[in-house]
């Protein structure tokens, strides 16, 4: 039975994967509870579901008829797609248009590659439009899980709230960070992190991919342990930025930076979320 609580499982897949499998008229007017019982069981069985979904129907449709649908939007020349999460009111997923598997791909430490983060940033309206109104620059944040902290082989970079938690974490931390590495646990019995700085108002040219496989030749020999976030912040000073996070999945632990993130964003709303 598929869990729709694992933060690892991007579970628009419960809604998508059917569609992506069957990739025809009749699937995309199925009604949605006849698509979820159909997959059932997909995070096992499927782990190419995301690709198929902007591969196979995303990308194909918007070359067809200029609609990204079941995307929200796709940008064939920036190399990407973003892709609704249903089932979380606010969360995004920004997906390669090409076959990139995950974080321990090759492709996204080669000179010139897409910086997909990015690109991400720059779709974060997409989530203050499902939230319904604007939304303070520190409150949205991106992360990549580790090979053993996902069940899709194609790379998502995950797009919603900040968690209460790790922005408080970090908030007594942002004058004293800088473009060195220093480690932090986030929070009690938490995940030990590298963290360092980005400064600027949006990432550029900093690519969190590289800047972990190039400050670690161990991160960079085997970057599918590797798990990222970046996360917005705002100096004392004024100073925008943002905080870069990796952790390093072992035999006892996953590594899903995707914990830094909130799919309830109580960060805009207090205990009950939105």
């Amino acid at each position: 039975m598929l869990d729709l609580n694992r933060p690892r499982w991007p579970s628009v897949l419960v809604l998508l994967a059917g569609l992506a499998l069957c990739a025809a008229g009749p699937a995309r007017a199925m009604h949605l509870g006849g698509i979820k019982h159909m997959i059932n069981g997909a995070e096992a069985a499927h782990p190419n579901a995301l690709w198929h979904v902007v591969h196979d129907l995303c990308t194909r449709d918007v070359r067809l008829s200029g609609d990204p649908a079941p995307c929200a939007k796709v940008d064939l020349r920036g190399g990407y797609a973003v892709l609704k999460d249903v089932e979380r009111h606010s969360q995004y997923l920004l997906l390669p248009t090409a076959r990139v598997t995950g974080i321990e791909s090759p492709a996204l430490l080669a000179p010139g590659s897409p910086n997909y983060w990015q690109a991400a940033w720059a779709n974060r309206s997409l989530v203050e439009k499902d939230i319904g109104h604007p939304v303070p620059r520190d409150a949205i944040g991106m992360a990549v899980n580790s090979y053993a902290g996902r069940t899709q082989n194609q790379l998502h970079i995950h797009i919603d709230c900040v968690s209460v938690q790790a922005q408080k974490a970090l908030a007594g931390k942002l004058d004293s960070l800088g473009p060195h590495w220093t480690t932090l646990r986030v929070w009690e019995n938490g995940a030990t992190y590298r963290v360092r700085w980005i400064a600027g108002s949006d990432p550029g040219a900093a690519d969190p991919f590289k800047l972990v496989a190039h400050a670690d030749p161990k991160a960079r020999a085997d970057m599918g342990r590797m798990s990222i976030a970046l996360i917005p912040a705002t100096r004392r000073d004024g100073t925008p930025g943002f905080v870069l996070l990796a952790d390093r999945s072992d035999d006892a632990h996953e590594a899903v930076a995707e914990e830094l993130l909130d799919h309830r964003c109580h960060v805009l709303s207090g205990p009950g979320g939105v």
